[in-house]
């Protein structure tokens, strides 16, 4: 799948997939009867995952379009997604 993504999502794509994991093991937590206290705090997780995954595609979506934008340098636009992503 990554090979037919853009470049720039190819990130996102990660991060959902992770995501994705993270759920197939709250699900097998769930079927393991682990504890609720547990099994909320990695949803919690798996929710606070694509949080971020969806601020990355903004980030992306932002560095696409200022992308040949002079008056941003790639430092610049990188530390703006930093800051995007920690807000996650």
């Amino acid at each position: 799948m990554n090979s037919e993504l853009p470049s720039d999502l190819v990130p996102v794509a990660n991060r959902i997939k992770r995501a994705q994991g993270q759920l197939a093991g709250v699900l097998r937590m769930l079927e393991d009867g682990r504890d609720s206290d547990e099994l909320l705090t990695q949803l919690r997780a798996v929710g606070r995952a694509l949080d971020r995954a969806g601020l990355a595609l903004v980030a992306a979506q932002l560095r696409t379009k200022l992308g040949d934008d002079a008056s941003l340098s790639a430092d610049e636009l990188a530390a703006f997604e930093k800051l995007l992503l920690s807000v996650a």
